[in-house]
């Protein structure tokens, strides 16, 4: 076990993509095998210690921020431990680095379907908060693929479970641990929203106990490895820039590349989108100074992606520039990745969006507040709408990107003053409350972390948090575990 307490080492541990200020911790723990942490969090549990799992640092809800306590870091657990095309999965420690498991796919021919912004995120990480990214629109998320998992409870037992070995109810289920003990885990009432969604503990009666895993932020047990479902590496990756002389005329594009590909199976359509990603008016604003050849007239853009293979690219450009004249779009000015160097070339452009958020942010001096919600697909228009509405002429610096194929766009906010920050902050729980009436979820991919905690109460009540807070007992009875992420020590205090 490595034990850091240099004053300027803790530093890089008190940050992430969120921005948030004031962490602050004792030490910062790096455990080199699965014993050693079991151990660590042994002696946490019984001193009372609170400890903050550290991953990558490319969370933008805080999780990551320690206020006290102990930091600790799975750096050391990092083996890649197989790739295999047998069983079409890859074993690998929770501080593996995503870019690095992609390599290592790449290289036996196989496809990690989970592909967030952030390749330096921990896989472990991604398991946390049940990531996905912009082809989650094809292949869905995290939870989808994970097979099987080690973990680490706060209290020093581990739990090694294959995917269908524990199954539990919302009439009481009791777990027996492998120490001996056995505790009662009260699934949480609450009706889950037909939407991407990473926002709470996963709840359904008759659910995989490791669903309750993926997605809890750090709060119920540290991930130590796990099997990933793999799919084939596709032969060939078309992408594309498609941009428009109105926002408008871009969702509805969507909306139709949306509807035929999630209707291929029956139809004769040759659009299969991998991801649909939306970019507005200021998102293209921002992009320009990357790329100064994006069309003057264009007002909004998507970039979408699809598998082809050696001869089927005519079909799908040829449906795909059809798609994009029907709706208003600009043919001509449409950029196509002809090389894999192209595309790589695009993804590294789609990427420039949030890194020029922060640049904002850095120079602003305020922290960006944002929405990450998910809407059903026949209620997208009225949120779009919503989000225009509030967003046009109101003097605030704005920008809206995202997954929009999934009905997920962010809206970032980026204020410049006090009362900006103030204004942008009722802005944002508007969003929220507008969302959750239409069906969807306060978080999508980013989960809750350490300041969304009202967004997340906005969605599921008082009484919904209230049972996620006896379900962190049961596992945490002593409340060490990620401080602040999900809910509240208030909340914990009331169970």
């Amino acid at each position: 076990m490595i034990i850091k307490k240099d004053p300027d080492i803790l530093k890089s541990y008190l940050e992430d993509s969120s921005n948030l200020k004031g962490g602050y911790a004792d030490s910062v723990a790096v455990p080199e095998s699965v014993e050693e942490l079991s151990a660590f969090l042994r002696e946490a549990s019984a001193e009372k210690l609170p400890v903050t799992v550290s991953g990558g640092g490319t969370s933008t809800t805080g999780s990551r921020i320690p206020f006290g306590g102990a930091v600790l870091s799975l750096e050391r657990l990092n083996r890649i431990i197989r790739v295999s095309e047998s069983s079409m999965s890859a074993v690998v420690e929770s501080g593996v680095f995503v870019d690095d498991l992609k390599k290592a796919c790449d290289r036996a021919g196989l496809f990690y379907t989970c592909h967030p912004t952030e390749g330096g995120a921990n896989v472990g990480g991604t398991i946390a908060t049940n990531a996905s990214g912009a082809r989650s629109f094809k292949y869905g998320p995290t939870r989808k693929y994970v097979k099987r998992l080690k973990v680490v409870l706060p209290t020093g037992e581990i739990m090694d479970m294959k995917r269908g070995d524990r199954i539990i109810s919302r009439g009481g289920s009791r777990i027996s641990l492998p120490g001996g003990r056995v505790i009662e885990v009260p699934i949480p009432t609450y009706k889950m929203p037909d939407v991407k969604n990473a926002a709470g503990y996963f709840a359904k009666d008759g659910m995989d106990l490791i669903d309750l895993f993926v997605g809890q932020e750090g709060t119920l047990a540290v991930i130590a490895e796990a099997e990933i479902g793999l799919v084939k590496k596709p032969e060939k990756i078309f992408s594309a820039f498609a941009f428009f002389g109105s926002e408008e005329d871009s969702w509805r594009f969507s909306a139709q590349a949306r509807e035929r590909s999630r209707l291929r199976s029956g139809t004769k359509s040759a659009v299969d989108a991998m991801s649909i990603e939306y970019f507005d008016v200021n998102a293209l604003a921002l992009l320009r100074t990357k790329n100064p050849n994006i069309p003057p007239g264009a007002r909004s853009a998507i970039f979408f992606e699809q598998e082809s293979r050696a001869g089927g690219e005519d079909a799908i450009v040829g449906e795909w520039m059809e798609l994009i004249s029907a709706h208003n779009g600009l043919p001509d000015d449409t950029w196509v990745a002809m090389t894999e160097k192209d595309a790589a070339r695009f993804n590294e452009f789609r990427y420039a969006i949030p890194e020029a958020v922060n640049e904002i942010v850095r120079r602003n001096g305020f922290r960006k507040l944002s929405a990450d919600i998910a809407v059903p697909a026949d209620k997208f228009f009225e949120m779009m709408n919503f989000y225009s509405a509030s967003l046009n002429g109101s003097g605030l610096g704005h920008v809206l990107f995202g997954h929009m194929g999934e009905c997920h766009v962010h809206a970032n906010i980026l204020p410049r003053s006090e009362a900006e920050n103030a204004r942008a902050g009722d802005i944002i729980m508007n969003f929220v409350r507008k969302g959750v009436s239409l069906g969807g979820t306060v978080s999508a991919e980013h989960g809750i972390g350490k300041i969304k905690h009202k967004y997340l109460e906005a969605m599921y009540g008082r009484q919904g948090i209230l049972e996620m807070a006896r379900i962190k007992k049961a596992f945490d009875p002593e409340c060490v575990l990620g401080p602040g992420n999900v809910f509240s020590k208030d909340m914990l205090g009331e169970v």
